[in-house]
């Protein structure tokens, strides 16, 4: 794991051919969707220096949210929209990277709770190829943090809970600011088994067992009070998740053991 300054560039000539995905996944999200994608749009378009498209990934929403999503898509040649008819932050994310043709593919939470300022340095890594996969820290060295002390106990237990069943090096499973290597990604998508919320642990565990590089940014992060996160049920789909995913690496180690021994 690497930590990262927040107002790292990259030390190269951008790469004009560079193709930076960012989804947005949303269920219910009408109300603050299109100031969010236009927010979104102009810090790309003034700021970062590689090609990018943003994708809306809209899973089931039951409200206008679709309709405020491709009257975007109908406005911005740089905006697309990918529906779904079945709830679940994780199922989003993999249908669009799995069908990505993107160098780099992201994704960041809807109500833009992390400052963007923290996007660049967070690909600059990956596009270098000093990295795999990065992700935003609310919890590294640097970072700045405003949020419920509820939700603030319940993250870093999680966390810790994480260190204690992994010894793991990335500090914060949860934050929804996240990229990797389209083809990485695509190598780890088949292993990954949870559709919701764990989905970003998930994949953060099964790329450190793999020995694959995560980069950390520590970032600036404000709470949405309107969030969608119900905490009890996705603490609990986190622990069932932990413990699986524990099981499952056992199992592997256990086979790799049995498999030298033949040799």
């Amino acid at each position: 794991m690497f930590l990262a300054r927040k107002d790292a560039q990259p030390a190269h000539m951008p790469d004009k051919n560079v193709l930076v995905e960012v989804v947005i996944p949303v269920y219910n999200e009408e109300v603050i969707l299109e100031k969010s994608v236009t927010t979104l749009r102009n810090y790309l378009m003034e700021h970062f220096p590689y090609r990018w498209r943003i994708t809306v990934a809209n899973n089931a929403s039951k409200d206008n949210t679709l309709e405020v999503a491709k009257r975007l898509e109908a406005t911005y040649p740089d905006v697309r929209v990918f529906h779904l008819d079945q709830k679940g932050r994780g199922r989003a994310l993999r249908a669009v990277w799995e069908s990505s043709d993107a160098d780099v593919v992201s994704y960041m939470d809807v109500d833009l709770s992390t400052n963007l300022q923290s996007f660049l340095p967070l690909v600059a890594p990956i596009i270098t190829g000093h990295s795999d996969l990065a992700i935003g820290s609310r919890l590294a060295k640097g970072a700045r943090v405003t949020r419920q002390w509820k939700r603030e106990i319940i993250s870093r237990i999680y966390n810790l809970i994480i260190k204690l069943f992994f010894w793991n090096n990335f500090t914060d499973a949860q934050c929804g600011f996240k990229a990797g290597r389209t083809s990485v990604i695509k190598e780890l998508l088949p292993l990954v088994e949870n559709q919701e919320w764990f989905f970003d642990s998930e994949v953060l565990l099964l790329a450190e067992e793999k020995g694959m590089r995560i980069y950390e940014v520590p970032v600036d992060w404000i709470e949405d009070l309107d969030s969608r996160v119900k905490i009890v049920k996705t603490a609990s789909e986190d622990l069932k998740g932990l413990t699986r995913v524990r099981k499952q690496r056992k199992e592997r180690r256990r086979h790799k053991v049995r498999e030298v021994a033949k040799v």
